[in-house]
């Protein structure tokens, strides 16, 4: 994990990352490897010998100490003395100066989640843990906490290693995500290149949405592969095909895929593919969210945004759809095409 910069692990619950967490942080012993921090091994060292502070879901505040307490406990104990600015600083950082006075209990989840950031940020850890620290704040309170840690991130330059199992909260904080299931890091890149061109039918699934279509592979063609897909020809840039012979999965994204009334022209079309008809209709403010069936059988994922350039179109509308070949990417076919896929 590069210094300095936001790390997510993400992954399912029990495929291991709160594990690799509490492993840096010593609270677990690895059975094999090592974790070093720079050049220097940490794999026994104590908890309270290594450089890593730990911020955890339920924050685990002090009640009977007020935040400026709360916060300057680390260096207390630790026998700093004169520590009111720094406490004074921290409580700048996560905008709660004038809460200094406060209980945890009389503020809220929020703040409560900052008061345990600052605590923990005072002590100059080398390397900043996050597990779950969002899970217990309601969803809007979420969205604007993501872009709090981050900002404190850049502004502090420390390194985070934050673990979560929601995509949306790792793709807007994090500079790498490593994608896990089952105890293996299935993919690890930025959230852009994750998201536009996974190489597993796991990560297609857990980061976002996938349309995953059965295809023959027909061979290269200059910088593409070719596929046969339920009788249309389709292609995929060769760095976004992950399978080269026999059959693959063609994956493209719902928002990806453009829709027209059939027989009417597609807005930019790419590789076509006509006869579905519409068979659920979503509509979700921002976009409206179509599900396809297609000639044979399967049922594809559309999403449009509502720009009000056309109607809304209802169910039994016989459509045809189609998506231009850089968006789409190509995997193996002996992987499960449902794997990732959460059930509600």
């Amino acid at each position: 994990m590069p210094q300095g910069s936001f790390f997510a692990l993400l992954g399912p619950s029990g495929c291991g990352k709160t594990t690799t967490l509490r492993m840096v942080a010593g609270l677990e012993t690895p059975t094999s490897g090592a974790i070093h921090l720079g050049d220097t091994e940490i794999t026994y060292a104590k908890p309270y010998k290594r450089p890593v502070n730990t911020v955890f879901q339920n924050y685990a505040l002090f009640p009977h100490l007020n935040i400026s307490k709360n916060v300057a406990f680390g260096l207390e104990r630790r026998g700093v003395k004169n520590v009111g600015q720094q406490v004074a600083d921290m409580l700048e950082l996560v905008e709660l100066t004038s809460q200094a006075h406060k209980k945890p209990a009389q503020m809220s989840g929020g703040q409560q989640q900052r008061v345990a950031l600052a605590r923990a940020l005072i002590n100059q850890p080398e390397v900043l843990l996050l597990d779950e620290p969002l899970g217990a704040l309601d969803l809007k309170l979420r969205r604007g906490m993501q872009l709090e840690l981050k900002r404190i991130q850049t502004e502090v330059g420390l390194t985070f290693v934050h673990v979560t199992h929601d995509q949306e909260e790792a793709m807007t904080m994090a500079d790498t995500i490593a994608v896990m299931n089952q105890g293996v890091i299935e993919q690890m890149g930025a959230p852009n290149d994750l998201y536009e061109n996974p190489k597993t039918t796991f990560v297609a699934n857990f980061l976002g949405q996938s349309n995953l279509i059965e295809a023959e592979i027909q061979g290269r063609e200059g910088g593409q592969v070719k596929v046969r897909v339920q009788g249309a020809l389709a292609s995929i840039p060769t760095e976004r095909a992950h399978s080269e012979s026999g059959k693959g999965w063609l994956g493209i994204r719902p928002e990806k895929v453009l829709i027209a009334e059939a027989g009417h022209p597609i807005d930019a079309p790419g590789d076509v593919i006509t006869g579905g008809f519409i068979t659920d209709v979503s509509f979700v403010g921002v976009s409206t969210q179509y599900m396809v069936k297609m000639p044979w059988g399967q049922e594809l994922m559309v999403f449009e945004q509502n720009t009000g350039a056309r109607r809304m179109l209802p169910v039994g509308t016989k459509v045809d759809v189609s998506w231009r070949p850089e968006y789409a990417f190509l995997l193996d076919a002996s992987q499960d095409a449902k794997a990732g896929i959460e059930e509600d």
